[in-house]
Parts: C-alpha cells; sequence; structure tokens
C-alpha cells in the first residue's frame, strides 16, 4: 500500500462535542492540532448554546442534543467517526454513539459523565446538589448559569483561558441536565476511551470504573484538569489521534 493509501486508511473523522456552556468554539485548538495530521473535524454547538441560543433555548432537551450529533454524523454522512464528549456531553454523545451503528469508530469520554438508561445528568447528585442546581434553573429562567471565573481555579488553566471561557460561555438548557437518557444498546460494548483528568479527582466515578472492566473500553489519564481543551490542547488532541 503507498504512503497516500496508507494515511488514508488511517483517517478518522472527529466529531466533537463541548460540555456544558461551550460551544465549537471550545475546541479550536484541539482542531487544529488533529487537522493538522490529516483528519477531518466537526466540532459540535448544541442547540440552545452558543451561536444556536434563542428564545426557545430553555426548552431544549438533552433528547435534542443527541439528535444534534446524529445529524453532524449523518448529514455529513461520515464514517470511521471519533465521537468525543466532554463532561455533561458525554451523556448525548454515549447515546449519539449507539444509534449511529457502523459510522463509529470509537467512542472518547473527556473526563465526563456517562449515560444511564432512563437517568438524567443530575440524578447521580446527593440532594443537596440537586437542591442546589433546581434553585439555579427556578431563578434563572430554566437554564443553568455558567460558572463565574473563581470556580475555574486549581483547573491547569491560564488566566487568559478563565476570561475567555468565562466571556463565551452561554446558560446551558435546564431541560437537558435533567432530561433522562434513553439508550439503544450498552456502552459497555462500544470501542472506548475514558480520558480522566487528574486533577479533577484522581480516579474515575464508580459507573466509569465498571465500564472500564469491559474489554471494549480503556482509560487514558492527563495530569490537568477538567478543561484540557484550553488547558493542554495538544495533550488532548494526541489522546484523541491515539484512541482513533
Amino acid at each position: 500500500m503507498s504512503a497516500g493509501l496508507s494515511s488514508l486508511a488511517r483517517m478518522a473523522n472527529y466529531v466533537l462535542v463541548p460540555g456544558a456552556w461551550l460551544g465549537a468554539w471550545a475546541w479550536d485548538e484541539v482542531a487544529e492540532e488533529l487537522r493538522q495530521a490529516g483528519h477531518r473535524v466537526y466540532p459540535v454547538t448544541l442547540s440552545g448554546l452558543a451561536e444556536r441560543r434563542d428564545e426557545a433555548a430553555a426548552e431544549v432537551g438533552q433528547a435534542q442534543h443527541v439528535a444534534d450529533i446524529v445529524a453532524v454524523v449523518e448529514g455529513d454522512d461520515l464514517r470511521d467517526v471519533v465521537l468525543a464528549g466532554h463532561s455533561y456531553s458525554g451523556i448525548p454523545a454515549g447515546q449519539a454513539a449507539g444509534l449511529i451503528g457502523d459510522r463509529l469508530r470509537r467512542v472518547v469520554y473527556v473526563d465526563s459523565n456517562v449515560p444511564t438508561d432512563g437517568k438524567s445528568f443530575v440524578d447521580g447528585w446527593s440532594d443537596e446538589g440537586r437542591a442546589w442546581v433546581e434553585g439555579q434553573l427556578a431563578e434563572s429562567g430554566g437554564f443553568w448559569p455558567p460558572l463565574a471565573a473563581e470556580d475555574y481555579a486549581g483547573q491547569d488553566l491560564t488566566d487568559e483561558a478563565v476570561a475567555t471561557i468565562v466571556e463565551r460561555s452561554t446558560p446551558h438548557p435546564g431541560r437537558a441536565i435533567t432530561e433522562p437518557a434513553k439508550l439503544v444498546r450498552p456502552i459497555s460494548e462500544l470501542p472506548t476511551t475514558y480520558l480522566k483528568c487528574l486533577m479533577d479527582g484522581a480516579v474515575p466515578s464508580s459507573d466509569v470504573l465498571e465500564l472500564l472492566k469491559s474489554d471494549s473500553w480503556e482509560l487514558a489519564e492527563l495530569p490537568t484538569g477538567h478543561w484540557p481543551m484550553f488547558s493542554q490542547p495538544a495533550a488532548l488532541a494526541k489522546v484523541l489521534l491515539q484512541a482513533g
């Protein structure tokens, strides 16, 4: 096989889904690294966020976010998809991975939650945490407000990165974090890399540890905080390349 054909055979289509409050812009530096390595990259802005925020944003549910991801894959007729979901977006990305069938090459959860059938993003929270977020949703008209600058302390972020995140974040649709997931197949069956960012906890959550017992799952780690696309974009891109 020629070098050109070999390179083509290895090429992946990276679909990158940002976490709560963020848009496709959050992946800019990572996307550039992946493109320089010869891959196609499709960063996603989920409905109700960033440039897709409108007067109906508060009504956007998590199922719509699943549909957003599937629409990118199917609308662009993508194959060999490496689907990465960060933080909150592990939940819609994990569901979308089961829906796109043989278009999927691998799922990468970037320090993220993982979907459980019939459960929402906040279902695993403590009673105190649930009460806190429900209060925020009530006070903000159905939105989950973005974090403040001080909430990013200790996460390996420069002051410039924190300022950018705070300035560009938009309120997250409340329904998206309270609507339950619906899985079409067990996520344990899908080829998966779980990336743990060690400054946001030394070990994955108990549900992820259980999933890592599957032969289809593997663990990767980075010595950085919860937003590696800003703190260590080149290292994150390397993890994604290795996964693909």
